[in-house]
C-alpha cells in the first residue's frame, strides 16, 4: 500500500462540479486522515435544531448560530463536539486534532471546560472515506485541499463560508468564489 500523506487538519471544499446533494457546496474539516481512511465534519450545514434542544448542558457553551450542524450522513444519531482553545494545552476533556481546534468529550461535566473554550460547535454525524477513497475523490477533482483556521469552526455565517474559503485563496481558487449558484442561469 502506498503511503498516504495526512490531511488532518486541513479543509476540502467541494469543487462545483461536486453534485452529491451530502457535499454541494461543502467545507469539510478533517478531523482524522491516514491508510486506515477519513474522517471529517462538515462545517456549514446549520440545522434549525438549538444545541440545548438535544444536549442541554452544552447550550449555553455553543457559539453563535447555537444550533448544532449536520457533520455528515454518517451517523446523525451521534454527536460531536469541537472547540477552539487558544494557547497550550487545553483542559481535560478536549483533544487537540489541529492547532487551536479539538474535539470536545460531550461526556464530560461542561464545566470543566467552560473557561477555556475559546469557541464550541455540536455537530450530528460526520463525513467518512474508507482506506483510498478519499484519495480517489481528490484526483478525480471533487475536492480542493486548502489550510484551516480557527474561525472556520466557528463562523456565525457558516453559509458564506465555502465563498469565504474559496476567496482567501490565491489564484484561481480565489476566482471559484464568484461561481454561481445556477451557471444555467448565465
Amino acid at each position: 500500500m502506498t503511503e498516504v500523506s495526512s490531511l488532518t487538519g486541513r479543509l476540502l471544499v467541494a469543487t462545483p462540479a461536486l453534485t452529491d446533494p451530502n457535499f454541494h457546496r461543502a467545507v469539510v474539516l478533517l478531523l482524522d486522515h491516514d491508510e486506515e481512511g477519513s474522517l471529517g465534519v462538515v462545517l456549514n450545514r446549520p440545522t434549525p435544531v438549538g444545541v440545548g434542544d438535544i444536549l442541554e448542558s452544552w447550550g449555553e457553551l455553543a457559539g453563535e448560530p447555537g444550533v448544532v450542524f449536520q457533520g455528515g450522513p454518517v451517523s446523525l444519531d451521534s454527536a460531536l463536539g469541537l472547540a477552539v482553545i487558544p494557547g497550550g494545552d487545553g483542559p481535560l476533556g478536549w483533544r487537540r486534532v489541529h492547532g487551536a481546534i479539538g474535539l470536545v468529550d460531550l461526556e464530560m461535566p461542561p464545566e470543566l471546560l467552560a473557561r477555556a473554550l475559546g469557541s464550541l460547535r455540536i455537530f450530528a454525524g460526520y463525513a467518512g472515506w474508507g482506506p483510498g477513497q478519499l484519495e480517489d475523490e481528490l484526483s478525480e477533482g471533487a475536492w480542493y485541499v486548502v489550510e484551516s483556521e480557527p474561525g472556520d469552526v466557528s463562523c456565525p455565517r457558516p453559509e458564506s463560508l465555502w465563498r469565504s474559503v474559496l476567496r482567501r485563496q490565491r489564484g484561481e481558487l480565489a476566482m471559484i468564489a464568484t461561481y454561481p449558484d445556477d451557471p444555467s442561469l448565465n
